[in-house]
This record gives structure tokens, C-alpha cells and sequence, in this order.
């Protein structure tokens, strides 16, 4: 449904997109992450039509977004970070207005509108003016432009900037629900809000694509900082209760550690500490489990940790780390 091949875009000698390429199915949720200043916007704009490529190829259902720029916005619904707004004008006579403008023929215009409205859950705000809306309504309001005519492709930059709590779950629950009828690529830094909505990640740094998988297929490419969670009660030696120190000495022992944070001790001798593994080591939860058993402490819980989205953000899109299979960049 979106294939985009080689996508640069410059601003004299600053590429804020540089040869970006992904895809996304029909029916498939894409979340598009990266930090501030990534390009994240400025390829949503070139998707759109709001801006020309430097070099590269878009499509969107098969139409190219800068020689068939007309048939590409029939098919595209889009919420900038700040949405178009009148604010002048009603909640539902702006969207009739934008039904218009989207070519939706005239005896579907008002269950169109019905329909975006209830959608985004302000049917009781359709005859209010929009200037008179909190910033979380007129958030909501720009979701219902672009979902008013119904189109194949659905464009989200920031969707819950905005909204409080209870709303920010209302509009995952409607993003996952267009899933499968509509493809959506759904910008955000809210990384729970990927992990709960998402199929695929793209994440982008500094203009390129870092990694572009499941979050699932990611955690397990970063295999090289799988932690360890380890919970214990240090023992009574003849020589008394073991100190931090030593406890933390014990642990660096085993083969395969490559770091362990471990804060201090309460007055229960109860410790816990988080193992870093190195890469080549698969699992070395027995090697820690018997190291300290051995040494006559108390093992109480030890598990996996695995490897949250944002952890997998923060080492895609720091200089220390490079992307799964890419050497570092400097």
C-alpha cells in the first residue's frame, strides 16, 4: 500500500531525510519513531504531497506522491502535529467543509460526518465552535478530518498530543480498531503507544532508517544487552553477613557478565541487582543461580529482563550504538 524507495530530502546541505526506505502493507499499523529532528515530519510531509522529495520514489496505492499528487491525496487521510483547523467554524461544519474538499458526493456527506464524529467520540461537541474547544478536543477534531472521507491511508503525526489519560486510551482503541480496512502510519514518541498499537516499527535517526521490524523481532537482534534480574537474601558466613562489595564481586565472577548494578543492601540482607550479559554468551541464568547458592546465600527470584521499546530506541539512536548489522556510525 506505501513503498518508499530511497527517499531524500535536502535543505541545501542538510539532508533532513536521507535514502529512507520502507514498506507498509494493507491493513498494517507502522509505527515511526525517532528523536526530535530525525526527519520523522518531513517524510510524512513528502508522503503527503506537502512537500517535493530531493531524489527517491514514494507511492501510495500504487500512485507516486509527485507525478499523481491529486490521486494520492484523494486516498490519504492526515493529521499534522497541529491540525488545520477554522476555528470560527462548528466541529461539524468543518468536517462537511472538509468532506468537500475530499470529493465525498453529497448524499454521503452527512453520515460521513456522523460517522467521523462518533469516531472520535465528540458527537456531543458537533455544534460547538472550535476556538471554543480545549486543545485535547481540537486534537480530536483534526482526527476526525482525517478520517472524515474514509480513505485507504491514514497519516498520524502525534495523534494524543493533547489528550488526557482516558483519551489517549480512546484513541488507541480507535487506531487499533481501523486496522485491516485502513493502512496507517502513526508517528509518536510515546513508546508504550507503538508497543500497544503497532505491527512494525521504523525507527529513523538523523535522517536515516535505523532499524524497521516488530518490536518482538528487534529485542531479540539486541540479544548483546539481555539483563538478567536477580533478587537474593545474603547468608551468615562464620565471618558475618556478606557486604554490597562482595556480593557484587561474587556476581562479576561468572562467565558472561558484562556489568551489574546493584544498589545497597537493606537491613534484611535483601539484595538486587541487574545483570548485563555479553553477546556470546546465550543464557547464563544457571552460572548465577549456582554462584551464589554456592556461596551460601539465599536465591529468591531470577529472570530474564527483556529489552523494553525504548530501551531498543535509545541504542538505535545514540552514536555509542549502531543499528543491528551496521557497523557504527561516527
Amino acid at each position: 500500500m506505501i513503498e518508499v524507495q530511497n527517499l531524500t530530502k535536502a535543505f541545501g546541505a542538510v539532508h533532513a531525510v536521507d535514502d529512507v526506505s520502507f514498506t507498509v502493507g494493507k491493513g498494517e499499523i507502522l509505527g515511526f519513531l525517532g528523536p526530535n529532528g530525525a526527519g520523522k515530519t518531513t517524510t510524512m510531509r513528502v508522503l503527503t504531497g506537502y512537500l517535493p522529495a530531493t531524489s527517491g520514489a514514494a507511492k501510495i496505492a500504487g500512485f507516486d506522491v509527485t507525478e499523481q499528487s491529486l490521486e494520492v491525496r484523494r486516498r490519504i487521510g492526515y493529521l499534522p502535529e497541529n491540525p488545520p483547523l477554522y476555528p470560527d467554524m462548528s466541529v461539524a461544519t468543518y468536517l462537511d467543509f472538509v468532506a468537500r474538499i475530499k470529493g465525498v458526493p453529497s448524499d454521503e456527506r452527512a453520515g460521513r460526518v456522523d460517522a467521523a464524529l462518533e469516531m472520535a467520540n465528540i458527537t456531543d461537541k458537533r455544534k460547538e465552535l472550535i476556538k471554543r474547544l480545549s486543545k485535547g478536543y481540537k486534537q480530536r477534531v483534526g482526527l476526525a478530518q482525517a478520517l472524515v472521507h474514509n480513505p485507504d491511508v491514514i497519516i498520524l503525526d502525534e495523534p494524543t498530543i493533547g489528550l488526557d489519560p482516558k483519551q489517549i486510551i480512546e484513541v488507541r482503541h480507535l487506531i487499533k480498531s481501523l486496522a485491516g480496512s485502513h493502512t496507517i502510519i502513526l508517528s509518536t514518541h510515546i513508546l508504550p503507544e507503538v508497543s500497544m498499537t503497532c505491527d512494525r516499527v521504523v525507527i529513523i535517526n538523523k535522517g536515516r532508517v535505523a532499524a524497521v521490524d516488530t518490536p518482538q523481532n528487534l529485542t531479540a537482534q539486541l540479544k548483546g544487552a539481555e539483563r538478567v534480574r536477580l533478587e537474593g537474601r545474603a547468608g551468615v558466613a562464620p565471618g558475618g553477613v556478606a557486604h554490597d562489595a562482595e556480593i557484587l564481586a561474587l556476581l562479576q565472577q561468572v562467565p558472561g557478565v558484562r556489568s551489574v548494578a546493584m544498589p545497597p543492601m537493606d537491613a534484611r540482607r535483601h539484595f538486587v541487582a541487574t545483570v548485563e550479559c555479553q553477546p556470546e554468551y546465550d543464557d547464563i541464568r544457571a552460572a548465577l543461580a549456582a554462584k551464589v547458592v554456592g556461596a551460601g546465600h539465599e536465591l529468591l527470584e531470577l529472570r530474564s529482563l527483556r529489552l523494553s521499546l525504548e530501551d531498543i530506541f535509545l541504542q538505535l539512536t545514540t552514536d555509542e550504538t549502531a543499528a543491528p548489522g551496521e557497523e557504527k556510525r561516527r
